[in-house]
Parts: C-alpha cells; structure tokens; sequence
C-alpha cells in the first residue's frame, strides 16, 4: 500500500492549498498481497490494492459464465505486479465430471476421439476426457473471450495462468478407482485444451479435497508437473507455512497459498 506524508500549508490572500512532499520521507512499500474474486463479489468493493488478482471465468459451475467477468478482468489488469513471479491478472476455472448421472445434464459429450480411445455418449473414461476439453473451450471461447473484449484487455489465453479450480462441493464421479480415473480424466482434458491455446495451467485445490476427487496422479498424466495453488489457511501465517507443504501433482511446486480474512480470499506468492 502506498501512503504518502503529506504538510498542507494554507497560503494568505487566497492562495490554492500547497501539498508538498515531506523531505527525505520514503514511500511505504507496495503491497505484495494477491486477491481472488469471482460472482461472489459481483457487488462488492474490490480491494483497492492488490499486488495481482485471480478471476474466477464461471459462475459457480463449469456452464456458467461469471455475470461480472468483464468488469473484474479489468480490475485484475490493474494490480500493481509488485511480486514479478506473479502474472497481475490471472484466472481460474470451476470443474467437475457429472458422468454418474449424465442422465440430467445436457453436456455430456456423446462422440469424440481422445488418448483414452472414442467416446460414444457412455460413461466413460473417454467421454469423461471429452467433459473436460468442452467444458475448457465452452468457458474460454463462450466467457472469457468476449468478457476480454468488453473489458478492453489481453484475450489471448497464453498470457494468462489458467487454475483450474478442484472441490469436493462440485459433482463428481464415486471415489472408486474407476471414478477416480475419470475425474482425472476430466482435468486432463480440461488441461489439454488450455495448453493447445497456449495458456499455463495450474491446480487449486486442498490436499484432502484433492485426494478425495482424484487420488494419486502417474508421472505420464498431463497433470504432473503442474503449478499448485493451495487453499484452506484461515491466515497469513498459515498460507506461508502451506507454501512449504508438497503439491499436489508429481513434481510440480506449490506456487501459490490462499488464506481467508474477513471472508475475503487473499493469496500469498510462495516464489
């Protein structure tokens, strides 16, 4: 946050008020706290400060597009980027794999061919990559790129860092190892996309939510290697402790640690 001292001297006879600059006084640091945001807080004052800014692109699931990405988009563009290691505007994806009772939803795929073989409408581990590839290019090109273009800033996938945002309150198949193969073909399909776009993906999760929905992930998953974002701190101290906790993804680092404070999501740069 800057703050900068300021002396009013009222001048006689009229004179306009001169605010000068204490001598030898330094600027306050900028602040080094990052925010994320999404539909929640649509109509809500959005920090003034922040160092860079996470947006969440749906409105709480994987087919609904945030009513207020546009004008958050250019919020995020305004961060300061007082922490280089951290891109200023970055954005994250809600997930799931309705596989299970795909009965009920319109989305799931009913053809495609994917490293695990055609999807046929089934439920399946190929269908369930399928999900994920839709769902990624349904959010980017349907929400994010018009939003983009409204709020007048970069659309091109590649300068964003794409966190796809894994929890257990979103609908997932059974943790039997079946299912969880598919949740985690879902997020492979999902990563795949937004890296055929040129976007840098991560994954946002807890360590307990994460082995829940998708269990262990292989060294040949395309999900390994990938960034952690890690959520779960009630505060800064917390957040710092968890940048030192392992990621959640063969070796990938663990980038970024959220922590809550006045239920506002705020994120500490563990680079």
């Amino acid at each position: 946050m800057r703050r900068t001292l300021r002396s009013v001297i009222a001048v006689a006879l009229g004179m306009a008020t001169a605010i000068l600059a204490t001598p030898g006084t330094a600027s306050a640091a900028p602040t080094t706290v990052g925010y994320d945001v999404s539909y929640p807080q649509c109509r809500s004052s959005l920090p003034r400060d922040r160092a860079f800014a996470v947006v969440g692109v749906n409105g709480g699931l994987s087919t609904k597009a945030n009513p207020c990405l546009a004008s958050q988009l250019s919020w995020a563009w305004g961060s300061s980027g007082s922490v280089p290691a951290q891109p200023k505007a970055q954005l994250y994806l809600n997930t799931a794999n309705p596989g299970e009772i795909r009965g009920a939803v319109t989305t799931w795929p009913r053809s495609g061919s994917t490293p695990y073989g055609t999807c046929d409408g089934d439920n399946s581990t190929a269908c369930s990559w399928q999900y994920g590839w839709e769902r990624a290019e349904n959010s980017l090109d349907a929400f994010f790129t018009p939003a983009a273009a409204e709020a007048r800033v970069d659309s091109s996938p590649s300068r964003y860092t794409w966190w796809l945002d894994v929890e257990t309150t979103n609908t997932w198949q059974s943790g039997s190892p079946d299912g969880l193969a598919r949740n985690r073909a879902t997020l492979e399909g999902m990563t795949e996309y937004l890296a055929s776009r040129g976007g840098e993906v991560g994954i946002y999760s807890t360590a307990q939510q994460w082995t829940k929905v998708v269990g262990s992930v292989s060294t040949s998953s395309t999900l390994a290697g990938r960034s952690t974002w890690l959520a779960g701190a009630t505060s800064l101290a917390g957040a710092r402790s968890n940048c030192s906790r392992p990621p959640l993804v063969p070796d990938g680092r663990v980038v970024l640690a959220q922590y809550v404070v006045s239920g506002l999501d705020r994120n500490y740069s563990c680079l």
